[in-house]
């Protein structure tokens, strides 16, 4: 994928997005607790629309992993993976519960996305980085406008 230093500049660019206190993991996590919650609470389509938006996240999550595989590390569930240090924590999740706070919580999560996203095409000059990035931005804008769309709604 390029020369050692550029590995490096994408490693770092895509580590925060990979398992960071904001990134596709928890994505997928605070998506899936939502789901059932508010399965739970007898708001099915609330519930499905969110578990739809936490698969897509996992696909996120597995594009990544595998462009840190490309880079030549293992994907472990770090803030800095290769490295098996500041693993991941189930704590980042926002754990709100109110519908209304849910959601205030998933835009929020969901703008620092697509602003993670930016600093990666802005820092990258990675072809075969950007080209999995881009996509994965434009999902991540499309799930800003479907729960924006969701919060009008309430």
């Amino acid at each position: 994928m390029g020369e050692r230093g550029c590995d490096l500049q994408a490693l770092r660019a895509l580590s925060p997005a990979y398992a960071g206190r904001n990134g596709e993991l928890t994505a997928i996590l605070q998506y899936v607790y939502q789901g059932i919650l508010l399965s739970g609470c007898g708001k099915e389509k609330e519930a499905k629309q969110l578990i739809r938006i936490s698969v897509e996240e996992m696909h996120h999550l597995e594009k990544i992993g595998g462009l840190l595989v490309k880079l030549g590390v293992p994907p472990v569930f770090t803030a800095c993976p290769p490295y098996p240090v500041a693993y991941y924590s189930a704590s980042n999740v926002d754990y709100s519960r109110p519908i209304a706070q849910m959601l205030a919580a998933d835009i929020r999560a969901e703008q620092e996305a697509i602003a993670c996203y930016t600093r990666i095409l802005d820092a990258v000059q990675n072809e075969e980085v950007r080209a999995v990035i881009a996509p994965i931005r434009a999902d991540e804008e499309r799930h800003l406008a479907i729960l924006r769309e969701m919060q009008a709604a309430l």
